[in-house]
């Protein structure tokens, strides 16, 4: 045998290894898709459509075990492709049924399937995996991911901790539909997004088994374990009402919960047709994730929620969650539009009008202490400092006035016309901020915003003129 090796060029090498049947075209999908915020967040090259989740837990030993099949469509030639899962121990991965092979760096799964994957080419990755679920700290110090709790676990995902129990494309750009099958020990309520579907107990263990057919962002999702009071009911026009409530919670909670038929009549009536098949809510107690979070169909609340933050969770579920952002930096969609719902509420059920609040805020007397009036100003609600400041005051009360503004602008009947037609163009998908101004001055001609662009949306500091 000659110890001589001849060096072969690699386009020739692809072709040998193309004669022979064993090339792999394509190239890698990215493995972030450079978002403003969060950069290394989701992954290039496919788009999911579907999630299938196996999981188990028992909260004695905290470990979880899962299977996943990532349900997704090639948008280019991969040779391979990258899934976000942050901890927990990989035992296998399969492509369309065959063995893949696969790495892990940092958060970053990286798969590459056998003989590549076409574009336009639907396939199914499974993944086993196993171990315990971490918690992830935010920049802005708050916790998310697997929280544990007093009698099981509270997963929550945004921005990034969904990663933590199961692998997938962990971007709002990447919406999907959920079959989320969960195993607990008997005795234990296990709570998700979408309609129960199915619940059995079997040899000590309890399966739950919940389906969401409308697009979800990964952030979204939920898994609730523990002990709660469950309340099933309907809406007078039909719709599926679920709610878990931690019996510590539960007395405190009701007078606020059986409200909820009478907030989602109201968003209706302001926002439009409900865009999901079901709705409810998730009362844990205080300490177990210290803030709200919109999750998909079934928010949750750190301990008895007030009115106003039960309409502000709720009206998330046309914009956020229906209405997706394409981005972190547009995150003033969300909390902008829910912060008004609260504004319009109180308008229309003898509180302040959405002008005596607009005005206070600009005045700086809405709040007690100075320093929460001087912090509406500290940036742009579509220009947020970075990462740490997606969930701070000029997001939420500046992104509200923002609106209130437009309302000025176009009057009543118009604005509602924006708001309505904004959640029905956008239902189910996705759009940033240069989507939602482009939208308002097409659908009010006549006007000019550019002051408003300019000032209040994107302009340092407070306007001149209210």
């Amino acid at each position: 045998m000659s110890r001589y090796v001849r060096i072969v060029p690699a386009a020739l090498l692809a072709l040998v290894l193309g004669a022979c049947g064993g090339a792999v075209h394509g190239t890698p999908g990215g493995s972030g898709l450079r978002d403003p915020y969060f950069p290394g967040m989701g992954n290039g090259g496919y788009d999911v459509g579907h999630y299938g989740l196996t999981l188990a837990y028992d909260p004695a030993d905290r470990r979880l075990t899962g299977t996943a099949v990532v349900t997704a469509r090639a948008t280019k030639d991969l040779s391979a492709f990258d899934l976000d899962l942050k901890g927990l121990e990989v035992a296998a991965v399969a492509v369309d049924g065959r063995a893949a092979r696969w790495s892990r760096s940092g958060q970053e799964l990286t798969v590459r399937p056998s003989g590549g994957l076409d574009r336009g080419e639907t396939f199914s990755t499974t993944v086993r995996y196993s171990g315990t679920p971490g918690t992830i700290t935010d920049p802005d110090g708050s916790k998310e991911g697997w929280l544990r709790t007093a009698d099981g676990a509270l997963a929550l995902g945004e921005p990034t901790g969904s990663m933590t129990w199961f692998p997938g494309d962990h971007h709002p750009s990447d919406k999907a539909s959920y079959d989320i099958r969960i195993t607990v020990p008997q005795g234990l309520e296990a709570v998700s997004n979408g309609e129960l579907r199915s619940r059995t107990t079997k040899a000590g263990r309890t399966t739950y088994t919940w389906r969401t057919a409308q697009p979800m962002a990964s952030y979204l999702a939920l898994l609730a374990i523990g002990r709660y009071e469950i309340t099933r009911s309907t809406l007078k026009n039909g719709l599926p009402v679920y709610v878990a409530v931690d019996p510590a919670e539960a007395r405190t909670s009701r007078e606020v919960l059986a409200k909820l038929p009478e907030i989602m009549e109201w968003a209706e009536g302001v926002f439009g047709p409900y865009p999901f098949s079901s709705v409810g809510a998730v009362v844990d107690r205080p300490h177990d994730a210290g803030y709200a979070l919109e999750t998909q169909t079934r928010p949750v609340f750190p301990g008895a929620p007030d009115t106003e933050i039960l309409v502000h969770e709720l009206a998330h579920q046309w914009y956020g969650d229906s209405v997706t952002p394409k981005s972190w930096r547009d995150m003033w969609l969300n909390e902008g539009f829910a912060t008004y719902a609260e504004w319009l509420w109180q308008e229309g059920h003898g509180g302040s009008t959405a002008q005596q609040t607009f005005d206070a805020l600009y005045r700086g007397d809405y709040y007690e202490d100075p320093a929460d009036d001087a912090a509406i100003w500290a940036f742009p609600p579509a220009r947020p400092s970075g990462a740490a400041q997606i969930s701070e005051s000029p997001v939420y009360e500046r992104g509200a006035m923002v609106l209130h503004k437009i309302r000025q602008t176009v009057g009543d009947d118009a604005f509602y016309g924006i708001v309505r037609g904004w959640a029905a163009t956008r239902r189910h998908g996705n759009a940033g901020t240069a989507d939602f101004t482009a939208y308002v001055e097409r659908t009010a001609p006549g006007h000019d915003f550019r002051a408003i662009w300019r000032d209040w949306l994107y302009g340092q500091g407070r306007p001149e003129h209210p």
